[in-house]
């Protein structure tokens, strides 16, 4: 078993993005799965971009949003959705909402997103 105290899991932000490592390869053993907790303020972006050899789940758990996928096309995207994208798939997303977005992500096989985000704590 594994325990993840919550002083052990960091947090990546770029601007208006705060994400939530909450089980990565610098925090655990687990070679299957990166699991991320990412919150949006109003207006916040995350871009467009892939992730060559990894598939996404994004499970929305609070606000609403659109998701940003290839050939500029978007998609609501609001709490309780459930969004998946395979192996080079384009998504991104937009908190176009009043309130904060938040989603899970579950990523296999695991990422270390640190090289994505500016800050580091």
């Amino acid at each position: 078993m594994e325990f993840i105290n919550a002083s052990d899991i960091k947090e990546l932000s770029n601007p208006g993005v705060v994400s939530r490592q909450l089980l990565n390869p610098e925090n655990s053993s687990s070679e299957r799965v990166t699991i991320t907790e990412v919150h949006l303020v109003p207006g916040a972006i995350q871009p467009r971009h892939t992730h060559d050899a990894s598939e996404q789940i994004w499970y929305a758990t609070k606000g609403s949003g659109k998701l940003l996928l290839a050939d500029d096309k978007e998609k609501e995207f609001k709490a309780g959705d459930v969004a998946r994208f395979a192996d080079k798939d384009v998504h991104g997303l937009l908190n176009d909402g009043d309130g904060e977005f938040i989603y899970v992500s579950v990523t296999a096989p695991p990422i270390n997103f640190g090289y994505a985000y500016k800050d580091k704590r």
